[in-house]
């Protein structure tokens, strides 16, 4: 897939200059900070290769104790290498990353202790993304790309609705009707329960209780905003993959704020992206460095209580996404928030202070200090508890792919602002954003809501000229003869009147408009059989 560019408008830094210092960027590697001796005099600079930055990664710690810093820095080195960033600002903060930075003693303080110098500013090309169009472009899929899987997950749905979801896409699929928002799917929900009987002999058991209990859900989801994020246009995955003129990566940044009072909402969107990116991505192998890294912020509410054929799939994506060239950092409170098969696949650490006063929270930190490849100056499992704010425990791959020795690092002061940015700030970054303007305004086109009210109203107009047939008085003929007028046609002999059609029996009714409408989408379905779309590991549809 081609890298789509920012225009001319990209945002620079106070010097002009794009290019950061040696100690920054040094043979294709990312600076993070720097490590300290057991005496508290520094000891080297720590890296990530860049080379190895789709090999995954896990930032943890408790709260306050500098993680959304260090993901605020680990954006702007991967940006500095030409790697596109995708991340969800979940408090706020994360938005400064846009502006310039910021002189501040605290900040000055820490570069003079990691022999930062000099210790530039600078502001970073930033995408802002929001679900709900108020502090950035919108953000949208249909629900046929969201598939039954990811949509079972954030309905909550039980095994028998989970069931009735797939007959619904698979009719979708099979029919050729396009599920683009909820309303598509309400009104293929009412044809579903009105049919249950022929569907369950076609598709297997549908149930009218759990139509009913999924149609429930769906008024729940529009409550909580959930339309916002179904419809047209889809955001197209080549929009988050964007560089600039000078070869810097964009930063896609999603305002999550208000996102985060509806967590499956939020949790299912972001495994919907890693989704898309790894049905739409071409294989690349191993890159010298990633075309895209996927910061998933609170990593611990997309498992929570999550079935465990969608974990299991998650551990798929992510194992397979490297080779795809896409690095994912989960970044959450407690290490024991992401499951093992997925903790397995993360080969660069962060680990923040943790607590350790709750028997589980001593579980998280012997199991953090259990994954790294020890020192032997330091206890791992006591330093944890012990590291001050900004300060981490760093692990890195290096060489053929090893971990490297943790080390107990300060890590750098971003150069970009420490904080949001104001509302006018952000107004003016949307203004000059490369995706203004194209996914601001709704488009409604024809879809399985207009299709099935327009079969509706097509059998509606056909029960009526029906009825009104029926209700005309039976022509007889004059006499016993009739004019002819040869050459037209009349001087054949007369048409014999059709015969009369049996009355119907007691007690039988007739079909309502709607079973009319939906008799003839069955027939549509049956006629189909083999046309139904392809859809990937998570249930999405493969493009």
């Amino acid at each position: 897939m081609a890298e789509a560019t920012l225009g001319p408008e990209s945002r620079r830094s106070a010097s002009g200059s794009f290019n950061v210092t040696e100690s920054l960027l040094q043979d294709g590697k990312l600076y993070i900070g720097t490590s300290r001796k057991p005496d508290d005099t520094n000891n080297k600079p720590e890296y990530l290769d860049l080379k190895f930055g789709n090999r995954h990664g896990l930032v943890t710690g408790a709260t306050g104790t500098g993680k959304t810093v260090t993901l605020q820095v680990l954006a702007e080195g991967f940006s500095n290498a030409g790697v596109p960033v995708f991340c969800a600002d979940v408090k706020g903060d994360l938005s400064g990353i846009g502006a310039i930075g910021e002189p501040k003693d605290f900040l000055q303080k820490r570069a003079d202790q990691i022999g930062l110098t000099p210790y530039e500013f600078q502001e970073f090309p930033v995408i802002f993304w929001d679900l709900y169009g108020e502090k950035g472009h919108r953000v949208r899929t249909t629900i046929s790309e969201m598939g039954p899987l990811l949509l079972s997950r954030l309905m909550n749905a039980t095994d028998a609705q989970e069931g009735v979801i797939n007959i619904a896409f698979k009719i979708a699929d099979q029919g050729g009707l396009p599920l683009l928002d909820l309303k598509d799917f309400q009104a293929l929900l009412n044809y579903m329960g009105e049919n249950a009987s022929t569907l369950s002999n076609q598709f297997g058991f549908v149930s009218k209780a759990s139509v009913g209990s999924i149609q429930r859900e769906l008024l729940i989801l529009e409550q909580q905003g959930a339309e916002q994020f179904f419809g047209e246009p889809a955001l197209k995955i080549s929009d988050i993959m964007r560089t600039t003129n000078d070869g810097r990566g964009a930063i896609s940044v999603l305002a999550a704020d208000k996102l985060m009072m509806n967590p499956r909402l939020y949790g299912t969107f972001l495994l919907w992206m890693l989704s898309e990116l790894f049905e739409v991505l071409p294989e690349v192998g191993d890159p010298e460095k990633p075309k895209l890294v996927f910061f998933f912020d609170e990593a611990h509410l997309l498992f929570n209580d999550a079935p465990k054929v969608l974990t299991e799939r998650v551990e798929q994506v992510v194992r397979l996404i490297r080779s795809k060239g896409v690095g994912v950092y989960f970044v959450t409170q407690n290490p024991l928030d992401v499951p093992e098969t997925v903790l397995a696949q993360l080969g660069n650490r962060v680990q923040h202070a943790l607590r350790a006063y709750t028997p589980r929270e001593q579980k998280a930190v012997k199991t953090a200090a259990d994954t790294f490849r020890p020192n032997p100056e330091f206890n791992c499992a006591d330093v944890i508890t012990q590291l001050g704010t900004g300060e981490a425990l760093v692990s890195t791959l290096e060489g053929k792919g090893a971990p490297s020795m943790v080390e107990r690092t300060l890590v750098r002061p971003p150069a970009s602002r420490v904080g949001p940015v104001t509302d006018a700030e952000r107004k003016d970054i949307m203004k000059v954003s490369p995706v203004a303007g194209l996914y601001d305004e709704d488009f409604d086109r024809e879809s399985a809501y207009e299709i099935l009210m327009a079969r509706a109203k097509k059998a509606a107009d056909s029960v009526a000229a029906q009825e009104q047939a029926d209700a005309q008085p039976e022509e007889k003929p004059a006499g016993g003869s009739r004019w002819t007028l040869p050459g037209f046609g009349d001087d054949e002999p007369a048409a014999q009147p059709a015969p009369k059609q049996p009355k119907p029996r007691a007690g039988y009714q007739r079909e309502t408009v709607a079973e009319a409408a939906m008799k003839s989408v069955a027939r549509t379905v049956a006629s189909s059989l083999g046309r139904a779309l392809v859809r990937g590991i998570l249930g999405s549809l493969r493009r």
